[in-house]
């Protein structure tokens, strides 16, 4: 009997920061300091980061000899905060965006759209740092500052729209999140054209959304468009390209076609560590994203040497108490329990849900996903009441953030079913399964090898209950799905078959299931042998 758990999919979702230009007498220092600090924008753009900085660094030099009046000491600040925070060197860019904004209010007063301009950049470092309530405000302030100016630019106000309605998707404020997607896509395509980039980053957030709300379909679409104006736009190496392939690539590892989404996470995190280092959050991003794919696989040496990358990145990068540290402790605590690694996964676990309360909240969908989890590992143990209570707790989580009809929900109406399985309520347990069927079907396909679960769990209840007829037939559909899920060699497939075999003998299908007995057996000799050798770690 199977349960369900989640792995926490986490991602930053792409902001706009805005370059900044000063119109202002060119004497010769000017010009010097126009030449470098166009550079070091024209290096920002290309993905050269460390190349911006040295010019934006020495733009910054020729400007701090200017007086504190002068403008150009504030777009140097504001232009070399957003290398740094490409960079994942938030604090230094938080010092410089602050100082930037100060000098930008002093000259302009409050409400001027070149101090919409910073108050934007540093809501988007916010954003980036998961202080998701810090830059709302600030995404609000700069939006109603362009959308109140005289000489109103219709991309910043799309820029705006963008990033606000990035933190609505953040917070899982999908319904609010998705006309502002949709109205900043308007704008960026009208004034910018089909073709831009910026309408590869809204079309990439849009997908993301999409993905959340388990809409995979027209998730991959927009996410493939994207990339393709991306690599058009950028070519195949710019960090952006890496963003669109590690946002695909999780939309095919929900449609577990894992073979496909491989490629794209090995080739965003080649990218990535070329472009941004070896520690950047960004980077981290994608590590955890393969290695669930790993784990999927039942590579779990393999996923936990990048698990633990990935959280060292984080913990560096973004501090111990940040979303994205619970994110990837409860992975590992998931890698811990698949290899029967109760106590190391409880630990996990328990961290993960305090950091996600602590910064969260109580309610927030993120902290779902270690309920399930620690849920899960109760069961495991027979604490039946423990389990069913988190999945309940998290049941009424999912429900008020994703709507009563989502892949999730199916998800944990499997798990309940499981619990009232062992506490041996089989007519309950059959209409959870049923109900959970019956909601992969109409959410993700009725080919989804996430099928593949509930049918072999309603199958055990009819075998448990002596239904060996209905048994089979929810068994000749959910192996072909297993199979597609976890490969063709993995021992959870031999378990399956073995339990069709035995029904296909109860129902004197005696040829039959030997086949199936040998199928399995050839599954178990070649596990052995690879344990042995030490393959596929």
């Amino acid at each position: 009997m199977s349960e369900m758990v989640h792995t926490h999919k986490y991602k930053f979702v792409s902001a706009l920061c805005l370059a900044l230009a000063s119109a202002l007498a060119q004497t010769p220092q000017a010009n010097d300091w126009g030449t470098l600090s166009e550079q070091g924008t024209e290096a920002f753009n290309r993905g050269a980061y460390a190349a911006s900085e040295r010019l934006q660094l020495s733009a910054l030099a020729i400007a701090e000899q200017l007086a504190p009046s002068d403008d150009r000491l504030a777009t140097s600040l504001s232009n070399l905060g957003t290398t740094y925070r490409a960079q994942g060197r938030y604090a230094e860019a938080d010092k410089l965006y602050r100082r930037a904004l100060e000098l930008r209010e002093r000259s302009f007063g409050l409400d001027h759209a070149q101090v919409a301009v910073v108050v934007n950049n540093l809501a988007t470092l916010y954003h980036a740092e998961g202080r998701w309530a810090d830059a709302e405000p600030l995404f609000r302030r700069a939006l109603a500052i362009w959308e109140k100016s005289p000489v109103q630019e219709a991309q910043h106000v799309a820029t705006a729209l963008n990033n606000l309605a990035g933190i609505y998707r953040t917070t899982s404020r999908f319904a609010e999140a998705e006309p502002l997607y949709r109205r900043a896509l308007t704008i960026f395509e009208k004034s910018l054209g089909p073709e831009d980039v910026s309408v590869a980053l809204v079309l990439s957030n849009l997908g993301v959304l999409y993905q959340n709300e388990g809409k995979y379909d027209v998730a991959g679409q927009l996410l493939t468009r994207a990339l393709a104006i991306r690599e058009r736009a950028l070519g195949p190496d710019h960090p952006d390209v890496a963003a669109a392939l590690s946002n695909l690539g999780d939309v095919y590892r929900s449609q577990w076609r894992l073979a496909d989404a491989q490629p794209l996470y090995e080739r965003a995190i080649a990218i990535r560590e070329k472009a941004l280092g070896p520690n950047h959050p960004l980077l981290a991003e994608t590590l955890n994203s393969l290695a669930v794919l790993y784990r999927s696989q039942g590579r779990y040496s393999r996923a936990e040497q990048l698990l633990l990358r990935a959280l060292r990145i984080d913990e560096k990068a973004l501090g111990p108490g940040h979303p994205r540290v619970a994110a990837a402790l409860n992975n590992l605590g998931q890698l811990a329990g698949v290899q029967g690694k109760y106590a190391d996964a409880k630990r996990l676990y328990e961290r993960a849900i305090s950091i996600w309360e602590k910064a969260l909240g109580p309610d927030h969908p993120d902290l779902a996903s270690g309920l399930i989890n620690l849920a899960t590992l109760y069961q495991s143990h027979h604490k039946y009441a423990e389990a069913e209570a988190l999945y309940q707790r998290a049941m009424r989580i999912e429900q008020s953030h994703l709507g009563p009809v989502h892949a999730a929900i199916a998800t944990n109406l499997n798990n309940l079913a499981t619990v009232a399985y062992h506490r041996r309520l089989h007519g309950e347990a059959e209409e959870l399964y049923r109900k959970s069927i019956a909601m992969f079907e109409q959410t993700l396909g009725p080919e989804t090898p996430a099928l593949a679960d509930p049918l072999l769990n309603l199958a055990a209840l009819y075998i448990a209950e002596h239904r060996f007829a209905e048994a089979a037939p929810l068994f000749k559909r959910a192996l072909p799905l297993r199979e597609v899920a976890l490969g063709a060699y993995h021992p959870k497939l031999a378990d399956a078959i073995e339990s069709y075999a035995m029904v296909l003998r109860k129902l004197e299908e005696f040829a039959e299931a030997e086949k199936l007995q040998a199928q399995a057996t050839r599954i178990r000799v070649r596990t052995a042998l690879r344990a042995e050798t030490g393959a596929g770690a």
